[in-house]
């Protein structure tokens, strides 16, 4: 393997140009925004050694080339009922987050929800040995491993574990709407934890999408007042090619950042901060004690009605107009499809990590307009950040994000 003495000679030989001399390096990820432009399905194996459930079979398919060898992805892929070429369903596609792998029953439950489903592993793995935290076991064609966080960026850029991550996901999506019994045009993404970062970074690459869910995971890594910010202190080419909040600009499609206040790896504020960069309609769902982890992502209801109000009426079901602080009381007007049932702000007056701050609840009031909900409450004196929450029987949708 080539080594590099310095993150100069890397940027070069991975085919990064400069501005100049002296100036920043410009990263490309180029090869990755062509791969989304062609919609050429990877070619599909049969998942030798292991049974199908129902409608959802495994199967591998190939992706790129990894230290100039071929690699394959491990995945479950599944149809909902009814679904055929002159009725196509709508799709997602589904990424884990570290300690994870392609989820069978993942498929299964948004197959339950009238969506063709593909749930992938993407660090060269099929199933755990046991139960978690037992280790996966890698497959013969796996391509790489996560290593850290961003620990090979040393490496050429296309042997690094998140090259192939958001490769593998875009291949993916090019499989799922290649089926003629997925609408192309209505295929989502949604990734938890690591799996949020990867759906943070690749709709900033595939705009194909037609909504994203990064649950927990977003960008500002390298500022974020978490363990995060540490890890990536050496790390010269995270804030130049792979921070996501680089290139959410370019995503149009509707996104749902899907949270809670007590996370410890992605802060509020990171979570905003990405929110914000996005061009389509970028909206929150903050979910109280709602706890880190693939079960809690899958349990949540707010992922499925989110992307089923994409692709039926082409926005989210409710989406926040405005969030204002006024002589000290907040005002929240939201849009909504359902009915609200309460309205709560969620604030808190301390500083720094927000996973460590008090947060403190308090009832709003909510009344209806017209066509629109309006919320109000008074705001602590010293509020450093709040939010509010409305809800919809068990469903929980969120303002914006303020910072005073």
């Amino acid at each position: 393997m080539k080594k590099y003495h310095t993150i100069a000679a890397m940027i070069l030989a991975s085919g990064m140009s400069t501005f100049g001399q002296g100036a920043t390096p410009a990263p490309s990820l180029a090869k990755l925004e062509a791969l989304a432009k062609q919609n050429t399905p990877p070619a599909v194996h049969e998942g030798t050694g292991f049974q199908a459930d129902g409608a959802v079979k495994p199967i591998f398919f190939d992706a790129l080339d990894w230290e100039g060898k071929p690699t394959r992805v491990f995945a479950w892929i599944g149809l909902p009922a009814g679904a055929s070429k002159e009725k196509p369903a709508p799709g997602v596609v589904l990424v884990h987050g570290g300690g994870g792998t392609a989820f069978k029953d993942w498929v299964k439950e948004w197959n339950e929800q009238g969506f063709a489903a593909i749930s992938i592993a993407v660090e060269g793995q099929t199933e755990q040995n046991g139960q978690p935290p037992a280790k996966w076991q890698r497959h013969e064609h796996g391509g790489p491993a996560r290593s850290g966080t961003y620990s090979d960026f040393t490496k050429p850029l296309e042997d690094q574990w998140m090259y192939h991550a958001v490769a593998d996901t875009i291949l993916a999506n090019n499989l799922l709407r290649s089926l003629p019994e997925v609408d192309p045009a209505k295929v989502g993404l949604m990734g938890v934890s690591w799996g949020g970062v990867i759906t943070s970074t690749v709709i900033g690459l595939d705009q194909r999408f037609a909504f994203a869910i990064p649950t927990y995971g977003c960008g500002g890594l390298h500022k974020a007042a978490s363990h995060y910010s540490k890890h990536l202190a050496n790390n010269t080419l995270y804030p130049i090619l792979w921070d996501p909040n680089l290139r959410l600009e370019k995503a149009t499609m509707p996104v749902l950042w899907l949270s809670w206040t007590g996370d410890s790896h992605f802060p509020m504020d990171s979570l905003a901060a990405s929110s914000e960069k996005v061009s389509g309609v970028s909206v929150f769902a903050l979910v109280p004690k709602m706890g880190h982890g693939h079960g809690p992502a899958r349990k949540r209801a707010e992922s499925y009605e989110f992307a089923k109000s994409v692709v039926q009426d082409g926005k989210p079901w409710c989406v926040p107009e405005s969030t204002k602080i006024d002589g000290g009381t907040l005002t929240a007007v939201f849009n909504s499809t359902k009915p609200l049932d309460s309205a709560t702000l969620t604030s808190t007056t301390g500083t720094g990590d927000t996973s460590k701050r008090q947060w403190i609840e308090a009832a709003a009031a909510l009344k209806q307009e017209g066509g629109k909900w309006i919320a109000t409450v008074p705001v602590p004196q010293g509020t450093t950040a709040c939010f509010m929450n409305v809800s919809s029987g068990k469903l929980v949708a969120t303002s914006d994000y303020l910072q005073p």
